[in-house]
């Protein structure tokens, strides 16, 4: 059993729970009745992904819920005469015309569209399949951010992008941010697509990359990739510690970027900031500051963290949940009416001695466009 609850901006809706206004203490989302409540570790969430103004929640069964603005078109097909009258909630994705046990594996989303990568189980077939993977986009975008092509810069049904990945090859992680998609291989290779005019998606440097294209001169095998505004930060194994970034040193997230990472555990990105964090629990971060995003001393031993917009969460050893950052939208927790500001000050969201109930501790943490999730679970 779990229980997901949401914080912060709220304006279209994209917290799910049930009205469009912004929260700062975390509320529970309003999930299917076949989901909610239930004990079916399938049921749990795996990710969520936030755009401006909707929100993705990929559960480990491999269907995907939506909620927020629907209008884009990256929430998929709805019922538009009633879009205005729905009440903000989770609902599943309508992936047709994909055969409905299709398995969503990997979903991204950018300001205003969504990627999912999906496969299909035994016995089923994905159209124009090449394989049992395949990637498709739905919403919109003006800079190639749906991977279509030109001339195609919205669409409300998922829609394959063609002739990727290549043949005989994985996605294994899946990445976005505002405006541009980065897509990496089991080959080590690094895809990528959306808007390029910084760099951000290699050379050559061009404002709009419409289909996907291999991002070259990546000198060894990457694993996991991250996207800010206007970068893209990639990087090799854990035992390895490659790094490498791509894009606009804006912040100076390029130059003052660590030599090497080895050792990192998990990583993330802001807009203008980079999170890494390492097998002993001690949080590397660089980039913007203006409103203390990145992290500070006197954090202890930090076990997970997820990093949104401007603003970022870590669940301590201890069971602590704090966020910090840029919470004007009350994404952060409350916010603090004093002299000092909110500047990196930290706010206790949950700890596992004073807000999990009795037998659940905190699981999954996520963070978005000023939106903030935790899941609770019940304990094993």
């Amino acid at each position: 059993m779990f229980l997901l609850q949401s914080f912060g901006s709220n304006g279209s809706g994209q917290l799910g729970i049930g009205h469009k206004n912004d929260v700062s203490t975390p509320q529970p989302v309003i999930l299917p009745s076949s989901i909610s409540g239930s004990t079916n570790p399938l049921h749990r969430p795996k990710r969520i992904v936030a755009g401006g103004n909707h929100t993705l929640l990929l559960l480990s069964s491999g269907e995907l819920l939506w909620t927020g603005d629907a209008t884009t078109g990256a929430c998929g097909r709805i019922n538009q005469d009633v879009n205005g009258d729905l009440r903000p909630e989770f609902r599943p994705v309508d992936l047709s015309p994909l055969p409905k046990r299709t398995k969503v594996n990997h979903v991204a989303a950018t300001w205003a569209a969504s990627v999912v990568v999906v496969s299909a189980e035994e016995g089923e077939s994905i159209r124009a399949a090449r394989g049992s993977t395949q990637v498709y986009s739905f919403g919109s975008g003006d800079k190639g951010e749906l991977g279509l092509g030109p001339g195609l810069t919205q669409t409300i049904e998922p829609t394959l992008i063609p002739n990727f990945p290549p043949p005989g090859t994985q996605i294994v992680d899946l990445a976005a941010c505002m405006g541009h998609v980065v897509a990496v291989l089991s080959t080590g290779e690094v895809w990528g697509w959306g808007q390029g005019r910084k760099g951000q998606l290699g050379s050559p440097v061009v404002a709009a990359v419409q289909s996907p294209r291999r991002i070259d001169g990546v000198n060894f095998k990457v694993v996991k990739a991250v996207c800010g505004r206007e970068f893209t930060c990639l990087f090799g194994s854990s035992e390895t510690g490659e790094l490498m970034i791509l894009g606009a040193d804006k912040w100076g997230i390029r130059t003052q970027a660590p030599l090497n990472v080895k050792g990192w555990k998990e990583v993330g990105a802001g807009w203008g900031s980079v999170f890494v964090l390492k097998d002993d629990g001690t949080l590397l971060s660089w980039g913007r500051d203006d409103h203390g995003q990145l992290s500070r001393s006197g954090l202890g031993r930090v076990e997970h963290i997820a990093v949104g917009s401007e603003h970022t969460m870590a669940l301590t050893d201890d069971g602590d949940l704090l966020a910090w950052g840029w919470g004007e939208h009350g994404n952060c927790g409350p916010i603090r009416q004093n002299t000092s500001g909110e500047k990196g000050q930290r706010n206790l969201i949950a700890s596992k001695a004073l807000h999990c109930e009795q037998g659940m501790e905190i699981g999954m943490i996520s963070a978005g466009c000023a939106t903030s999730w935790v899941s609770f679970e019940k304990k094993a």
